[in-house]
């Protein structure tokens, strides 16, 4: 007996739901794939830090030069940042404590705030998309013309002269930079509560100093120290393994400053659950 057409379009309908299941797999497959290989590559280029690291194979011209690229190049961007955030934080906290009287706590909000997470978060993603992109495109560009192999054939190894510099001065960089624009959005903010907004200065000021409290100026300096490392490790590492010809290094700029950024929101999540729970403890 012949099948009928409602059994042809069952079949139909099961041929393509496994055909679609197939080609998913196999998509999910490749892209975890890809997943863990440039886990595993960016695991590699970690323990060549380290070794380098350890044998402190660097020069102090190479490394001051580049905590100036990485530091005080970044500084206005980073001042701008942070002024601003401040500026903008206080008035909208200052709009709803309004409505519940509690103006001369706007303050220590945006300090608290600041110090936390948004002066140290703000401040890696501002210079991840101007540092991160600088150190993927500066090493991408070395990798095509082949100045990487030509390292090598002078006996001097990539990571020690192009990457560990770089790691070590977003190390200290980052935590400067993050001060600066938790200093300078702090301040900010007084400016507007003060004299925009009319709050009163003196409790405005106590009320900051009561409740900003030294763990929320560690969390901040300890964050910005991690996301230095991470955004200088992504830059070099999307640096060395870029595509060849203008387009791979295009990609690769593109991707360090992505990757960058989506770490640090990720990391930031686990940084502030586990030193939140360490600070509790001590």
């Amino acid at each position: 007996m012949p099948a009928t057409n409602p059994q042809i379009q069952r079949w139909q309908t099961a041929v393509r739901f496994a055909i679609f299941r197939l080609a998913m797999n196999f998509s999910v497959n490749q892209r975890v794939n890809y997943v863990l290989s440039e886990l595993g590559q960016i695991a590699f280029l970690v323990k060549d830090v380290f070794l380098s690291l350890l044998a402190f194979k660097i020069t102090w011209r190479d490394l001051l030069y580049q905590i100036y690229s990485i530091g005080v190049k970044s500084q206005m961007v980073v001042l701008v940042t942070g002024g601003f955030t401040g500026m903008v934080l206080g008035a909208q906290t200052y709009f709803q404590f309004h409505k519940v009287k509690m103006d001369t706590a706007t303050l220590a909000v945006v300090s608290v705030s600041l110090c936390d997470e948004l002066g140290p978060v703000l401040t890696a993603l501002m210079v991840a998309g101007r540092v991160g992109a600088s150190i993927a495109a500066e090493i991408g560009t070395m990798r095509v013309t082949e100045q990487i192999d030509a390292l090598r054939t002078l006996a001097t190894h990539p990571v020690d002269y192009l990457v560990l510099p770089r790691i070590i001065a977003a190390h200290i960089t980052l935590p400067l930079l993050a001060t600066e624009a938790i200093v300078v959005g702090i301040f900010s903010s007084y400016l507007v509560c003060v004299h925009i907004l009319g709050i009163e200065p003196v409790y405005l000021w106590a009320n900051m100093l009561k409740y900003t409290h030294d763990d929320d100026i560690v969390i901040g300096v300890v964050k910005a120290f991690i996301f230095g490392g991470i955004i200088a490790l992504i830059g070099c590492y999307k640096g060395l393994t870029c595509g060849l010809g203008a387009e791979g290094v295009g990609l690769a700029t593109t991707e360090a400053v992505v990757y960058s950024s989506i770490t640090i929101l990720v990391t930031n999540f686990f940084l502030t659950l586990v030193m939140g729970k360490l600070l509790g403890l001590l």
